[in-house]
């Protein structure tokens, strides 16, 4: 069984569904150490006072908060035991919305959530109403000292908790301003290229190569072998986009075929 990063209920109405929070992803990304390059020796983390460079032992070390400029106060577990239990043990649930309204921008990190022992017939019930509706609930849940806004929703059968950046924390990107106008054959053009390189969603189908590559390489350079030689980048601009745009097309149109005849034969 997986272990619980967090346990509580869900409330929504007079509904209340008990719950334990598991991690429903993983990072596959590589980690690399610090080395002392003269005998390849791992460099640790040593935490220092700022001011004096003095090492500090972690039963030293209390969290805290900069109120102003120099000035923390600091933060101990009793504090957090003073806040509402409601606030640190509920997922509250706020709105029902349609997922399509979300703008994927919004989404952070995917947790699972398991019924705890007793409570599996309150959790079907949720996930089968979040099934037949087509609906997704909007909630909050604190989370490490953090309330996080958070979007609930079926998947295959199990609860998936995404928890979302609020408004305030998405930037807003700055204006693109276009010198030159479209043309509508480049648009058109455009269009096709796109139509061609559709396909229906299927995870499976991508794979980290990055990955792969790199950990060829270490283990090639860890047995001596010879390593591939760099490759140049390739560079240089667009000179004529219509034409880019043209050949493009025609060397993707018999895939975009293909894609298009799997979609017929899925309906």
């Amino acid at each position: 069984m997986a272990r619980s990063l967090w346990t509580g209920t869900i409330s929504f109405g007079l509904v209340s569904v008990p719950v334990r929070m598991v991690s429903a992803t993983e990072s596959k990304e590589l980690r690399f150490h610090f080395l002392d390059k003269r005998d390849l020796a791992p460099i640790g983390y040593d935490k220092v006072r700022r001011d004096s460079g003095e090492h500090v032992d972690n039963d030293e070390i209390v969290r805290g908060f900069e109120v102003e400029k120099g000035r923390y106060v600091p933060l101990e577990d009793e504090d957090l035991d003073r806040l509402d239990i409601e606030l640190t043990k509920t997922i509250d649930i706020c709105d029902f919305v349609d997922l399509e309204e979300i703008d994927p921008i919004y989404f952070r990190k995917a947790y699972y959530l398991l019924p705890q022992e007793g409570a599996e017939k309150p959790y079907r019930l949720l996930v089968r109403a979040l099934e037949e509706t087509g609906k997704v609930a909007i909630a909050k849940i604190v989370i490490r000292n953090k309330q996080h806004l958070a979007a609930l929703r079926p998947w295959n059968g199990t609860l998936l908790l995404e928890t979302m950046y609020y408004a305030d924390e998405v930037r807003q990107p700055e204006k693109v301003d276009g010198k030159e106008g479209l043309r509508r054959p480049e648009v058109e053009m455009a269009k096709s290229l796109v139509e061609n390189l559709s396909d229906s969603f299927d995870p499976e189908k991508y794979d980290d190569t990055y990955r792969k590559e790199l950990l060829e390489l270490l283990r090639a350079k860890a047995e001596g072998a010879p390593l591939p030689e760099p490759q140049a980048g390739e560079g240089g601009e667009v000179v004529d986009l219509m034409a880019a745009l043209r050949e493009s097309v025609e060397k993707t149109q018999k895939r975009g075929s293909r894609s298009r005849k799997r979609a017929r034969k899925a309906s």
